[in-house]
C-alpha cells in the first residue's frame, strides 16, 4: 500500500484511532488473514460466515500488524505498538481505503509521462463476465507488464474482498490496474466499479454461471450490466459483440462503446480461429484509427487497419475472445497490436488448473486439465476443444464433474453437457459425484451407447475406474467446478506432484 499516516487512513475509512500516533506512516501490504500478516501490514478483522476475524487480531498484532482495523475495540497483546482503528462496517472500510488509494494514485499520475515523453497517468481496467475473466486478466497482465509496472490480482481474487485488496496493491509507479471484478448478486461489480472507476469496462460474455445466485439469465445479464452502466462519457465500455446479452449493453452506458468478436460489427474484428493441440491461432484487426493515437495521424494520411497474427499456446477456440479483448484494452492504452500478440505468445497456460495441457502421467496419455471452474457455457467449450485436439487413432476421453451453483437450473444444465458429449463423439465418458449425475443419465439415453459413459460416485472411484480404462493415445479432458475437486483427479493423471 501507499504510505499514509494512521489520521489520514482514519479519516478515509471514517473510524476511530483508539490506539496509535496520528503521524505514524503506514505502509506495509493489507490483509485479511492474519496468517499472511508480517511487520508492517494492515490487517482487517472481517466479519465472515464461518469465522470472527477479531479473534486472530492478538495473532496479527504479533506477527507485526502496524495496523489493525476491527469493528469493535480489541485488547492487543501487551506490549504490543500496534495501531488500532475501530470502524462501523469492516468491509465497508476496506473499500473505502481501497478508493482512496487508488485516488490518490491517479491524482500523483495525472501529469507523469513515459521514457518518450508520453502522457503516462495510471490507468484502470475492470474485467467482468460468466466466464474468462481470470483469463483475460493474466492476459492483460502479461501484455502491460513489457509496457510498465501492472497490478492485477493472483488467481480468482475477484469479490468484494479480494478486489479491493488487489487495488491497495498499486504503488506511486503503477502504470496499470486490472481488476477481476466478479459478483453472486444485484450489486456487487457496481460497487467494485465505484472503488475502481475504470477507465475501461470489460463484459465478456452473459451465461448460467452462478444463475442460481443471481436468480435466472436475465438476472444475470443485470448484474454484468453494472460494469458499465455507471461508466462516464470519458471512459470506455468494451463489450463482446457476438453475446447479444452483451452487446445490448450499449443501451445503458453513457461511455464511449467498442466492440470485439468475430462479427462483422465488431471494432476490433476476430477471424481464422483454429485449435489444435499445440495451441489456438486467430487474426484480429483493429479499426483504422485506434482512439489514442488519432491524432498521431497527419490530416492527408488515410489511416489504414492493423491486423496481427495471434498465436496461443494455450488450448481452446474461446481463448481467442480473452486474448483479443486483452490485446484490445492495451491498443486503446497505445500498445500495438503486434506488440500485445507477442507478448501473449510467451504464455504457456491461462492459468492453473484451466485448459493445462499435461503429459506426464500414463504413458502415451494427454491429460487437459480444466477443473478449476466449470458452467454450462465453459463446460461446452472445453468440450468442443477436446474433439477438435483428437488426433486420428487417438480417443477422446471426457471425465466431468459438477457444475455448481447452477440452481433450479442444475438438472436442464447437466442434462443438456451430457447429450451435447454424445453429439461431439466423444469416446468415453466419465461422470463423477452425484451432482453430475444427470450428465451420465443423459448421456446413455441419448445415443445407443453401451458403456462408453460410466459412473463414479467420488474421485476415488474415478481414479480406480481410469486406471483401468486409460490407455495410449488418450486424451483426457477433466472438468469441473472446484467445488468437486477434480482438478486434483486431473493433477494425478497428468502426473503433477505440486
Amino acid at each position: 500500500m501507499i504510505a499514509l499516516t494512521l489520521a489520514e487512513i482514519a479519516a478515509a475509512i471514517g473510524g476511530e484511532l483508539v490506539s496509535g500516533a496520528p503521524e505514524q506512516v503506514v505502509d506495509g501490504s493489507v490483509e485479511t488473514d492474519s496468517r499472511l500478516v508480517g511487520p508492517g501490514s494492515v490487517f482487517f478483522a472481517l466479519l465472515g460466515e464461518e469465522t470472527d476475524g477479531h479473534r486472530f487480531v492478538p495473532a496479527a498484532a504479533t506477527a507485526g500488524a502496524a495496523l489493525v482495523v476491527t469493528e469493535r475495540a480489541v485488547e492487543l497483546p501487551e506490549g504490543s505498538d500496534t495501531a488500532q482503528v475501530v470502524v462501523a462496517d469492516g468491509y465497508a472500510a476496506l473499500a473505502a481505503l481501497a478508493h482512496e488509494v487508488v485516488a490518490r494514485v491517479r491524482a500523483s499520475s495525472a501529469d507523469r509521462t513515459d521514457e518518450h515523453g508520453a502522457p503516462a497517468p495510471l490507468r484502470v481496467v475492470g474485467i467482468t463476465g460468466s466466464n474468462g475473466k481470470t483469463s483475460t486478466k493474466n492476459m492483460l497482465r502479461t501484455i502491460l507488464a513489457t509496457q510498465g509496472e501492472t497490478v492485477a490480482p493472483q488467481g480468482s481474487f475477484n469479490n468484494h474482498v479480494g478486489a479491493p485488496i488487489s487495488m491497495l496493491g498499486i504503488t506511486h509507479d503503477t502504470r496499470f490496474l486490472v481488476v477481476e471484478m466478479g459478483a453472486s448478486g444485484k450489486g456487487h461489480i457496481a460497487k467494485l466499479v465505484t472503488i475502481a472507476e475504470p477507465d475501461v469496462g470489460v463484459v465478456l460474455k452473459v451465461g448460467l454461471a452462478h444463475a442460481g445466485e443471481f436468480g435466472g439469465i436475465e438476472a444475470t445479464q443485470r448484474a454484468k450490466s453494472e460494469m458499465v452502466t455507471d461508466l462516464p462519457a470519458t471512459a470506455t465500455a468494451l463489450l463482446n459483440v457476438d453475446d447479444d446479452r452483451v452487446a445490448s449493453m450499449c443501451a445503458v452506458t453513457d461511455a464511449r462503446v467498442v466492440g470485439f468478436g468475430t462479427s462483422a460489427g465488431a471494432d476490433y474484428r476476430i477471424g481464422g480461429i483454429e485449435t489444435d493441440r499445440s495451441g489456438t491461432r486467430f487474426t484480429l484487426t483493429a479499426p483504422p484509427v485506434p482512439s489514442e493515437a488519432a491524432a498521431d495521424h497527419a490530416a492527408d494520411t488515410a489511416p489504414v487497419p492493423e491486423t496481427v497474427d495471434v498465436r496461443l499456446a494455450i488450448l481452446g477456440e474461446h481463448h481467442a475472445m480473452n486474448a483479443s479483448a486483452a490485446l484490445t484494452v492495451a491498443h486503446l492504452w497505445g500498445v500495438p497490436l503486434a506488440e500485445g500478440a507477442a507478448a501473449l505468445a510467451s504464455m504457456t497456460r491461462a492459468e492453473r488448473w484451466r485448459m493445462e495441457l499435461l503429459q506426464g502421467g500414463p504413458e502415451g496419455v494427454t491429460v487437459i486439465n480444466d477443473a478449476y471452474n466449470a458452467s454450462p457455457d465453459s463446460t461446452a467449450a472445453a468440450l468442443r476443444t477436446l474433439a477438435q485436439v483428437v488426433r486420428p487413432g487417438e480417443r477422446s476421453v471426457a471425465v466431468l464433474g459438477e457444475m455448481a451453483e447452477l440452481g433450479e437450473f442444475s438438472v436442464e444444465e447437466h442434462d443438456r453437457i451430457g447429450r451435447l458429449v454424445v453429439r461431439l463423439g466423444i469416446g468415453q465418458l466419465v461422470v463423477v459425484g452425484r451432482g453430475a449425475l444427470p450428465i451420465h443419465q443423459a448421456a446413455t439415453l441419448e445415443g445407443s451407447w453401451d458403456g462408453e459413459s460410466v459412473y463414479a460416485e467420488d474421485v476415488d472411484e474415478a481414479v480406480r475406474t481410469l486406471q483401468d480404462m486409460l490407455r495410449p493415445g488418450d486424451v483426457v479432458l477433466v472438468k469441473s467446478s472446484k467445488s468437486a475437486e477434480l482438478r486434483f483427479l486431473g493433477d494425478r493423471l497428468g502426473g503433477v506432484t505440486e
